[in-house]
């Protein structure tokens, strides 16, 4: 297999920053492009990092010349404040990524969602996952695969109670995660990261959902 090039949006985030280390060390990999908001604090010869503002990825476009593109964007109502901040990090961003992806003629998109994504959803979360996911759809990229985790486990640089008390319960009380519950089991995030570089490999093209309960299908490697 010819080695690859990757851009990556969103490496100091839990999953992104898993993923970023992970490419870094994969020969399979000789290129590893960053486009975040701050630096993700690594140093690497087939690193190439470059700390910009969303609202202008248009000026950006010459990063596209890439294999294949994560992304990898995310935030909470709690850090994004508004319902309109909130739409524009988790839709409006990876949309225009995902355009500029078209436009490029990147062979593989990956993003990051959420279990229970769905336009219809009468939780305005997973509505907007459910719009992103439907709205980069509609754009016919050659290989999509849309990622649905659950509460993700990991060390993160802010304080999230609810996934803190999740990540507690899963630790001390695994047990109550079998049977009907397995689908609500909580991902760690190298494992969200290492499925995702595994289903990377593959040349198939399609759209590919990857619900929480079958991660574990695609980590193995």
């Amino acid at each position: 297999m010819n080695k690859k090039t990757a851009l990556i949006f969103g490496a100091t985030g839990l999953v992104g920053n898993e993923l970023i280390k992970l490419l870094l060390q994969r020969e399979e990999y000789y290129k590893i492009v960053s486009v975040s908001r701050r630096s993700v604090g690594l140093t690497h010869e087939k690193l190439k990092e470059y700390i910009v503002d969303f609202n202008k990825l248009e000026q950006y476009e010459k990063l596209f010349k890439v294999d294949t593109v994560f992304c990898a964007l995310g935030t909470t109502m709690k850090q994004a404040k508004t319902k309109e901040q909130f739409i524009k990090v988790d839709f409006d961003f990876p949309l225009k990524i995902a355009e500029l992806a078209k436009e490029n003629g990147v062979r593989q998109f990956f993003i990051i969602t959420a279990m229970g994504a769905n336009p219809k959803s009468k939780f305005f979360y997973n509505r907007v996952k459910g719009d992103v996911e439907g709205a980069i759809k509609e754009l016919q990229l050659p290989s999509l695969y849309i990622v649905r985790p659950s509460l993700l486990l990991g060390n993160r640089k802010d304080n999230r109670l609810g996934e803190e008390i999740g990540q507690m319960i899963a630790v001390k009380l695994p047990f109550l995660f079998g049977g009907p519950f397995q689908k609500y089991k909580p991902n760690r995030s190298e494992d969200v990261a290492r499925a995702m570089y595994n289903l990377s490999l593959n040349e198939q093209r399609g759209v590919y959902v990857i619900e929480t309960s079958s991660l574990e299908d695609y980590n193995k490697k």
